[in-house]
């Protein structure tokens, strides 16, 4: 269940992670209102769950209150990546001196968490992630251990981001464990001119297994303005649409981040997330292959699984028994690694479908799942 900005900023001051003073409004008027209260300059933000807001113009700033009521009237029309904005935050600007990205999120293929931070967060994060993967530290937290100060010290330094930070990644741990998150991820947490550390945004994805714990935050299969990401929710599968043209399955949100992260590396955009957790049933496969191929911009999929508890062989089991249920349109490029893989290709090999391929390694699956879709983007 992923939450709104608003709601990971409550969970965050909950937790002392400092967030800048900020409104939540629905209507023109109510924003040009917060403003006078803000004192006049602000920044608008659409309130929408989905990554990519500010280079869709739905974050901008106002000069004045005047400028908030426009400015807000305007963004409550738009539409970003098929999700409506229906309210607005209303925040108070900030001097940035510096902007880093930090975030942890659970990779249940390694059995850890993942704390994953770099010294250049913003708008072009996933830009320096693909053409500068070295700039992006990528560290594991053993969950029994937990983020301690050595270890916030350990991945601030690892990742070249201000002593001063070194806190908010405890608290950041927090937020995770007391709240039961599956990601946190703050982009930016910014240094201000006067040296003070913020978190400028937030984003958290609660377990859908702790509803019956977090209640007051509604049920999440009525906020879906993407109908892909409604159809998940409703099947339990953590989805979310993306912009690109490749689709992505895997086992495990580390996992399938890092996949993401790959797929981009080669020169394609991810079409989703889609994380089909520890299950990898025949209906699973089914539903999830359905959702990645009912999205029009998708030229390929790309099936990433390590085998643990799952084992690959009943993975591609899944797969086989998915393939005469759902009418596979586009190519598929699977890749199996862990228990049971040889097993797995194997089962693959001998139904031999005209439009899977195999690839060994995630690397050169997701070269194999960008040149398809590329080749397909040319034709």
């Amino acid at each position: 269940m992923d939450l709104y900005e608003y709601q990971a900023r409550e969970l965050f001051q909950q937790h002392g992670i400092p967030v800048p003073d900020a409104e939540t409004v629905r209507t023109a008027r109510e924003a040009r209102a917060a403003a006078e209260r803000l004192g006049g300059r602000a920044v608008i933000k659409a309130q929408v769950k989905t990554g990519g807001r500010g280079k869709a113009g739905g974050v901008k700033p106002a000069a004045d209150p005047a400028a908030a009521e426009l400015t807000a009237r305007q963004i409550l029309t738009m539409d970003i990546k098929g999700h409506r904005v229906h309210q607005v935050m209303v925040a108070r600007p900030v001097a940035i001196e510096a902007e880093c990205y930090v975030s942890y999120a659970l990779d249940r293929a390694a059995g850890h968490f993942l704390a994953i931070a770099s010294a250049e967060g913003g708008m072009d994060i996933e830009e320096v992630a693909a053409t500068r993967p070295e700039a992006v530290a990528r560290i594991p937290v053993d969950p029994g251990q937990g983020v301690t100060a050595d270890k916030a010290r350990d991945i601030a330094a690892a990742a070249g981001l201000p002593p001063a930070t070194a806190p908010v990644l405890q608290r950041l741990w927090q937020v995770l464990t007391a709240e039961d998150a599956l990601l946190v991820e703050v982009n930016p947490l910014v240094r201000t001119d006067d040296g003070d550390i913020l978190a400028l945004d937030g984003k958290i994805t609660l377990d859908d297994n702790a509803r019956f714990r977090q209640s007051r935050w509604g049920d999440d299969t009525d906020t879906h303005d993407d109908p892909l990401e409604a159809a998940a929710a409703g099947k339990g599968i953590g989805y979310l649409r993306l912009d690109g043209e490749v689709g992505i399955i895997g086992n495990g949100a580390g996992l399938v981040m890092s996949t993401l992260d790959v797929v981009a590396g080669c020169g394609a955009r991810p079409a989703n997330f889609l994380d089909i957790g520890g299950g990898a049933s025949a209906t699973v496969m089914a539903d999830a292959l359905s959702l990645v191929l009912a999205d029009p911009k998708v030229r390929s999929v790309l099936v990433n699984v390590f085998g643990g508890i799952t084992a690959c062989d009943a993975v591609a089991d899944g797969i086989v028994t998915a393939l005469d249920t759902v009418r596979l349109t586009k190519p598929l490029v699977v890749r199996l690694d862990g228990n049971n893989a040889v097993r797995g290709r194997a089962i693959l090999a001998e139904r031999a479908h005209p439009l899977v391929q195999q690839a060994t390694t995630m690397d050169g699956a997701a070269r194999q799942a960008a040149d398809l879709a590329n080749d397909a983007a040319a034709v």
